[in-house]
């Protein structure tokens, strides 16, 4: 497709300028963008391709960046992109100093905020309202949030500061599932279109006025008519969840119905106060393979744009823990698996199999799957929480007062450990040792292989008591070691020493063999084990190599024991780049291990 309008606008200026017609082009020319790019590079296209035509009705009737458009999560945000002025680079979306994947303020003036995680866009969009407020500036905060991410506690939080705040915030609930209640055929039309026209608000306003008058005539008529007031107003005015909140409700819209969605935006606007729009959307909308598969199509690597066809995927490691909890699962009824939205994405789709009633969605709650999984322990069951390394950084406390505290038995399955690659720097797994290894009493392996992974789930289920981790990189295991739940030590005879864990032993080892100098490879990470520290003081030198932030890092606790420590680990936050651009660019991989070791010895 020739990009006509995409190429030649002004953007988003030009917006405003365009007639029905070629909004419609617009559209059509804006999913083949991202349905073309994303083919390529990976990304997330099912969220995209729903959201098109909410995006350019959301640019066409605010001004940005005078308004401030928050994307909660920002996966959804590509056609953000493409209409504020990033059409030319948009080919580098996910590549190592091209585009992010997400919104960052970094790369564009339209981006007000830094996105990547859930259900924090409404208290994002209200402390950029109530600063509005305090400065004189009537524009509008919108934040876009799904219904996925309306599942997480801190989207109520924001909810319920905001409904009362008497700022410009306007949050648009994109929902692409179900609704929040059933709509009922044309009744359900008529109440959405009643509700985008300035006269519903006159009838909604004069009805309360004229109810809230009725007298009391005091004594026990008093009390009759007090409660009849209030069930009069009930009927008259049926209150939905988010009026009860403060808000001002409009929907559900037609979230691919240009004309609606622009009426809808255009009278919450004019409202003033906070006020919510529901948008119900199709995910994949325009794409007949996403639209049947939306959650197949959500995140994807590449595919192809003919057939749908996705390249073949090799095991992984959460895939290959997941059946292996499941196999557990069949033989000890008291292991419970528990995941916060992403079943598929941290391997417990092994449950749908005769398990499904101990699997246990509690959706993008990962506060509230800890303390879940801590009330299933008191009970004697064995909980196993499957997230990504990312995702526990919310659940700290959690950690600390529901399962550490009391000395509960909570396993936590660790995925997406270390570097991640394209998705960037909200979801680079660098900070689970740093916090962590900060809680008292908590177990930590971190295998390097499939068949090292089962021995540590075994352990951590069986023998072990407290919080228990096992920590897996992303993707599949790249060499086999012989298993161990404690460490493994190659013995060159040589001076220094190479420590690793988990994905990074395969580098270290690589470099090990090319130095000719011995390696310890930990499986159990804490607590600290004597007989290792041992190890590590025998040596001249000991260089660790680590995937993780720096500070609080693995090389930081053993530097506290073990003067002769040299450590290599990753200092700030890690962009978007592949998974082996990131190794190399951190001095990770085993040819950057063997220059950093091989020249601090060469002969002077």
């Amino acid at each position: 497709m020739k990009y006509r309008l995409l190429s030649r606008l002004n953007l988003p200026g030009d917006l405003k300028k365009l007639n029905p017609k070629q909004e419609q082009e617009l559209c059509a020319e804006i999913r083949d963008k991202i349905i073309t790019t994303v083919s390529k590079n990976g990304g997330h296209l099912s969220s995209n391709l729903g959201a098109v035509e909410l995006t350019v009705a959301i640019h066409r009737v605010f001004d940005s960046p005078a308004d401030k458009i928050i994307f909660d999560v920002g996966h959804q945000s590509y056609t953000h992109k493409l209409l504020t002025g990033r059409y030319s680079t948009f080919h580098t979306l996910r590549k190592k100093g091209g585009l992010s994947g997400f919104t960052r303020p970094s790369e564009s003036e339209h981006d007000p905020c830094v996105s990547g995680h859930s259900s924090n866009s409404i208290s994002l969009a209200l402390g950029i309202a109530e600063a509005m407020k305090l400065s004189g500036d009537d524009h509008h905060a919108i934040a876009v949030i799904g219904d996925g991410a309306m599942t997480g506690g801190h989207a109520f939080e924001g909810l319920n500061n905001a409904g009362h705040s008497g700022t410009n915030i306007i949050v648009i609930l994109n929902y692409n599932e179900m609704s929040i209640s059933k709509n009922i055929g044309g009744v359900a039309a008529y109440l959405s279109e009643l509700r985008t026209q300035t006269s519903y608000r006159r009838i909604k306003s004069g009805a309360k006025k004229v109810i809230t008058s009725i007298p009391l005539v005091g004594g026990g008529l008093s009390n009759i008519l007090s409660a009849s007031k209030d069930s009069i107003k009930e009927r008259l005015i049926h209150s939905t969840m988010f009026e009860d909140f403060g808000f001002e409700f409009i929907g559900p819209v037609d979230g691919h119905n240009l004309e609606k969605l622009e009426a809808a935006l255009k009278s919450a606007k004019e409202l003033g106060g906070p006020v919510l729009v529901q948008v119900n959307t199709v995910k994949g909308k325009g794409y007949e393979a996403a639209e049947l598969e939306p959650g197949e199509y959500h995140g994807v690597v590449r595919f192809d744009v003919e057939t749908g066809e996705k390249p073949s995927v090799p095991s992984t490691y959460t895939d290959v823990f997941g059946a292996e909890l499941a196999r557990l699962a069949h033989l000890d009824e008291r292991i419970v698996g528990i995941t916060a939205a992403m079943k598929y994405g941290v391997g417990l789709n092994h449950f749908n199999d005769g398990l499904k009633d101990r699997l246990f969605d509690v959706g993008i709650a990962e506060e509230h799957a800890v303390s879940f999984a801590a009330g299933l322990a008191t009970m004697g069951k064995l909980p196993v929480f499957s997230v990504y390394s990312s995702f526990l950084q919310r659940s700290y406390d959690e950690l600390i007062h529901d399962v550490a505290i009391p000395g509960l038995h909570v396993v936590l399955a660790i995925c997406n450990c270390g570097i991640v690659g394209e998705d960037g720097e909200t979801h680079q797994g660098l900070f689970d040792i740093p916090f962590l290894s900060t809680i008292p009493g908590t177990t930590a392996y971190s295998p390097s292989c499939y068949a090292e992974m089962k021995l540590c789930l075994n352990k951590a289920l069986y023998e072990d008591t407290g919080l228990v981790c096992i920590r897996m990189p992303k993707g599949g295991e790249s060499e086999i070691f012989t298993p161990t739940v404690t460490f493994d030590h190659t013995d060159r005879g040589s001076d220094d020493l190479i420590v690793s864990y988990g994905r990074e032993s395969c580098e270290a080892e690589s470099a090990a063999k090319q130095l000719n100098i011995s390696h310890l490879r930990l499986t159990r990470l804490l607590p600290l084990q004597p007989e290792a520290l041992e190890i590590i003081r025998s040596h001249r030198k000991a260089y660790i190599f680590e995937e993780t932030s720096s500070l609080g890092s693995l090389g930081e606790k053993l530097a506290s024991e073990c003067p002769n420590i040299v450590r290599t680990a990753i200092d700030g936050f890690v962009p978007a780049m592949s998974i082996c651009e990131a190794l190399d660019l951190y001095g990770l991989s085993a040819e950057r291990i063997v220059e950093k070791i091989g020249g601090e010895n060469a002969a002077p």
